[in-house]
């Protein structure tokens, strides 16, 4: 099951031993130490762009793993290689998914008016107005849910939201 790395750095290879050493030391199932395994190796093949290999990774960590914070995070990379991939829709499902185990991701939640942006800019050039008007609220909701958990976080989300007089709030 390990991956064999071709393109390993030292912060890499050093995140796999210590990661290793804690799943041997730590009170866990063996269902739940291969389902990290799995979850590993699709971060590795996902950073490499060997993004089918990851998807095998992360469907093979989701049938193992139970806890749902950890399973929102393999939702989550899911998305991240569909989006990527130009699978918008799938990409959404998968961050919605995520959400629903775990409503703290302000990434996915970004991910997600990311792509709503892109489809309003889209209907806005096949003169689609009304569709266009429909994406950028919808897109315009994700971001405020982003800002809240993470106002630090998407400095061009709030320009974004200013400048289009979405009005947002921090409080």
């Amino acid at each position: 099951m390990p991956r064999l790395q071709k393109n390993d750095n030292f912060i890499d290879k050093t995140f796999t031993v210590l990661a290793d050493i804690v799943l041997k030391v730590l009170p866990t199932s063996k269902e739940e130490k291969e389902a990290f395994y799995y979850y590993r190796d699709g971060m590795s093949a996902q950073s490499e762009g060997e993004y089918a290999e990851a998807l095998e990774n992360y469907y093979q960590a989701l049938q193992l793993e139970e806890d749902p914070y950890d399973r929102s995070y393999i939702l989550y990379n899911i998305g991240l290689i569909y989006a990527s991939n130009g699978e918008h829709i799938k990409a959404l499902e998968y961050y919605h998914q995520a959400l629903e185990l775990n409503n703290n991701l302000p990434q996915a939640l970004n991910n997600i008016a990311v792509i709503y942006h892109y489809q309003g800019l889209k209907a806005i050039n096949q003169k689609k107005f009304n569709r266009s008007k429909e994406m950028f609220s919808k897109a315009a909701k994700y971001w405020k849910q982003a800002i809240y958990l993470a106002p630090n976080n998407y400095i061009e989300a709030q320009n974004w939201l200013k400048t289009t007089g979405h009005k947002y709030n921090l409080n």
